[in-house]
């Protein structure tokens, strides 16, 4: 097995930037999910690990070797593709076998690799079939079982579940981070999907435009989020962000249509008064007015403009003046559109950014 170490990697297509500087180290056995927009350059990133894009600059190593000018089949990867890639007019057993066979692989090893594949992932009974008569969460099977043969040091998914159905994409998340678990093996998932990200990587790498905006565990980049984009994309409903200006010494947030003490905490990094300054608050830390509550909070009424229904719970979305703060509430608690909800915030979760800069502000 072993890691791959990204070192100032660029990528441009004549004077378009698509990846900047980018340095990242995937540790050995690590699932490190790289996640972002639809264009922000995640899956060009991961074809330069594969070999199928070059690199502008920077160095890309799997191991301890640099791989910059290494041809993609001796590279000791495996790619599973969004759109399967499969033989349609092989078997299930013939496309599972392609890749050792073009390796001149002995058939008892050949034999060997197919079966342990075909066993881990439930698809023995389908190993006569062609691809058109397996349904997509099968064909996705048989299309991680042609990397699992490989017995690669690096798995490498763009995107591998986007054409399947809400459902599936669930059962099949699970099932692939229970396979990298038991097969041992650094993987990198490309995904633009946050929650994809959230609940499937060790660690999470969030690229915008080209850049690496912050990388760390899921919960660590949802409770302490680098930058203003950050805070917006993970996490879903996203935080609710409402730009304002200290008042006070510092010690308060003034925004247009309310003004919230600052804890002490913030205090110190917020600055002087009139900073132009971002508050951050998380849907779920918008609490009812009744609710108890684990520290200091600041009262606030809102005017209820959506109410979204999602089960179990309720997605509300209030306005105070300009700001509008969306919030959850539980399903049998539906407000009135219309109405003035009385509500509060709890003080101890809030995030500042600078408006100039969109870094956060704080330890």
């Amino acid at each position: 097995m072993a890691g791959v170490t990204l070192e100032n990697v660029t990528k441009r297509f004549g004077e378009t930037s698509v990846i900047e500087g980018v340095d990242l180290v995937v540790k050995d056995c690590e699932f490190m999910v790289l996640v972002g927009p639809s264009g922000c350059g995640k899956s060009t990133l991961l074809r330069m690990v594969a070999g199928l894009e070059e690199t502008t600059a920077g160095s890309i190593s799997i191991g301890d070797r640099v791989v910059n000018d290494v041809p993609p089949k001796d590279r000791d990867i495996a790619m599973v593709f969004q759109n399967y890639a499969l033989y349609p007019h092989m078997t299930v057993r013939k496309n599972l076998e392609f890749g050792l066979t073009i390796r001149k692989t002995a058939r008892p090893e050949i034999d060997r690799l197919v079966k342990e594949a075909a066993e881990i992932l439930g698809i023995t009974p389908l190993l006569e079939r062609r691809p058109k008569q397996l349904s997509g969460g099968q064909r996705q099977r048989v299309a991680l079982g042609r990397a699992i043969v490989r017995k690669p040091a690096v798995f490498l998914f763009d995107e591998p579940l986007s054409n399947l159905d809400a459902k599936l994409r669930v059962q099949m998340r699970a099932e692939i981070k229970k396979l990298q678990h038991r097969l041992g093996t650094t993987a990198i998932y490309v995904t633009h999907d946050q929650v994809e990200a959230m609940t499937m990587g060790h660690r999470i790498a969030v690229l915008h435009a080209g850049k690496l905006q912050q990388v760390g565990a899921p919960l660590e980049v949802y409770e302490r989020p680098a930058n203003l984009f950050v805070a917006n994309f993970i996490g879903t409903p996203p935080m609710n962000l409402v730009k304002g200006a200290l008042a006070d010494g510092g010690g308060v947030l003034e925004a247009s249509s309310f003004r919230l003490p600052l804890p002490q905490a913030l205090r110190a990094a917020a600055g002087q008064a009139g900073r132009k300054v971002v508050l951050g608050v998380r849907p779920e830390h918008v609490l009812d007015a009744e609710a108890p509550a684990r520290g200091e909070t600041a009262p606030l009424e809102l005017t209820v403009e959506i109410v979204e229904t999602l089960g179990d719970e309720l997605v509300v979305h209030g306005r105070t003046g300009d700001d509008v703060l969306v919030f959850k509430r539980d399903a049998h608690r539906a407000p009135e559109v219309g109405a003035r909800v009385p509500v509060k915030l709890d003080l101890s979760q809030l995030h500042l950014f600078d408006a100039g800069t969109e870094l956060r502000l704080g330890a």
